[in-house]
């Protein structure tokens, strides 16, 4: 974490906290208090927003919210008496009890924590999708119409199409729907209502060997194990963890020309990042 993120994160911690009593509502603002018909600053009635009328309310709330996620890898290391005691001293403009180099040797420690700490979530959860990943395959893989490949890739044909397969060197258009296994969805071009369009050997190998057993017109579903997705490093500060397993829901439209245009929005999260 760079050293203004962590600042700034801090720092608007603090300012939320100072200024909350413990219902969560601004403290000793009168200004503050939800009253019908309060106007914005451009004279416009604000929307009541989670309850909350007024712009210093939502905005303090968002800003509490946002920093409260940013800090979560130091819940346990923040003294919050502490840390509004040195917000409302500076505000102030009170000396800090801190001089520059105690401030930065602190500084270096706190990020060195947090670093650890993100290791340590990081191999933690790859743990958890990798022993959830090999217990949710082996149970899918004894349903009905579920294929297992000999690499691990699982897949059920849900439609089955009468066109031709395409080749690892044919570029592809399709449609698709990619979850986690908690079914959260990270990508989906029906949302978008946009099909993508990229090179099959492009795509990470889950992908390559799905599609290709595919004839156009087909749509098929696919479950990827982590080593023919994204492995251990899964998509850094993107949606897919570290060993996660991937569902895909995905029909073949067409194979297209060698000089359509590729890509596309999501065709990253998709799959077409680096290959494992």
């Amino acid at each position: 974490m760079r050293n203004t993120a962590l600042a700034f994160a801090v720092a608007s911690m603090a300012l939320f906290a100072s200024g909350c009593d413990k219902t969560g509502k601004p403290a000793g603002d009168k200004a503050a208090e939800a009253k019908p018909g309060d106007k914005a600053a451009d004279g416009k009635e604000v929307k009541v927003l989670g309850g909350m009328k007024t712009e210093k309310e939502q905005e303090s709330y968002l800003i509490g919210s946002d920093m409260g996620r940013s800090l979560e890898l130091l819940k346990d290391d923040l003294d919050m008496a502490v840390l509004q005691k040195a917000m409302q001293a500076n505000m102030k403009g009170d000396k800090s009890l801190l001089t520059d180099e105690e401030a930065q040797q602190i500084r270096q420690r706190l990020q060195e924590k947090v670093r650890n700490k993100q290791v340590e979530k990081m191999v933690a959860m790859a743990k958890k999708n990798q022993e959830d990943g090999v217990k949710f395959l082996a149970d899918n893989g004894k349903k009905a119409g579920v294929v297992t490949t000999a690499s691990g890739l699982q897949y059920q044909i849900l439609t089955e199409g009468k066109g031709v397969k395409p080749k690892v060197t044919d570029t592809v258009r399709v449609h698709y729907k990619g979850t986690l296994l908690d079914g959260k969805t990270f990508d989906s071009s029906y949302d978008r209502n946009e099909p993508a369009v990229f090179p099959l050997g492009a795509v990470v190998p889950g992908w390559q060997e799905g599609i290709a057993l595919m004839p156009v017109g087909s749509k098929f579903k696919l479950w990827i194990p982590s080593k023919l997705g994204y492995g251990e490093q899964g998509t850094p500060g993107g949606p897919i963890g570290p060993n996660a397993t991937l569902v895909f829901d995905v029909e073949l439209l067409d194979i297209v020309k060698p000089d359509a245009p590729v890509g596309g929005p999501g065709s990253a999260a998709m799959g077409t990042g680096p290959k494992h």
